[in-house]
């Protein structure tokens, strides 16, 4: 077996240690020594956005994400997207934008340089409250999902505040795509709370393979 090999590492807001790990072409992102993210699971991250633009009555002019991972989402946007489509990429933490543009820039095909793209080293929260119907399509992948957030202030995004504050930044029938690795009944619950006409979808990380994972999908009604 292929010892691990550290990348790099950073300090997060909350004073945790995100770091990044390589195995021969695999990667490992992990916060606290608990993997957050693995590049050979990404299937429900791509799913994140392709569920969201197909649920679209109308093709996207202007995506925003939260959260940049590894590129998978980001990537898989692109993809589904037309030349006249913008994209905002909201990343909390700066060495994973230059992770993205380092290390993993070639796992997801180097999205970061795509002239679509606007990367935002900020809480996506913050982008969502001073916005007002500037957006198609909002996808939130930070942390583990609305049950397992590892930095307290994403729960912010996830309550009630946060999502109504989604709901407003969205244009009329706009869609929120939410992706979390753990069920949340409760969380549905305040979607639609929020105004929002909600399904839930179940994906798999890895193809047909792999655990299982949430996204929901919430319209603006």
């Amino acid at each position: 077996m292929i010892p691990w090999e550290p990348v790099g590492e950073t300090r997060l807001p909350s004073g945790e240690t995100m770091s990044l790990h390589r195995r021969g072409d695999e990667f490992s992102l992990r916060v606290a020594g608990l993997e957050l993210m693995n590049s050979r699971q990404h299937g429900s991250e791509e799913a994140l956005a392709a569920l969201a633009l197909a649920e679209l009555a109308r093709p996207a002019q202007h995506v925003l994400i939260g959260g940049l991972g590894m590129g998978f989402t980001l990537r898989a946007a692109l993809d589904a997207l037309p030349a006249t489509a913008r994209v905002s990429v909201a990343e909390l933490v700066p060495q994973v934008a230059e992770w993205n543009r380092g290390p993993l820039a070639h796992l997801a095909g180097r999205p970061l340089a795509d002239g679509r793209v606007k990367l935002v080293v900020a809480d996506v929260a913050n982008l969502l409250a001073r916005a007002t119907r500037a957006y198609d399509a909002v996808l939130l992948d930070t942390d583990n999902g609305p049950e397992g957030t590892t930095h307290e202030g994403n729960e912010r995004l996830y309550s009630p505040a946060g999502l109504r504050a989604a709901h407003g930044a969205l244009t009329p029938g706009g869609v929120l795509a939410v992706w979390s690795a753990f069920q949340s009944p409760a969380f549905a619950r305040r979607l639609v709370a929020a105004g929002f006409a909600v399904s839930e979808k179940n994906v798999r990380s890895r193809g047909k393979k792999g655990v299982r994972h949430v996204v929901w999908l919430a319209r603006r009604r």
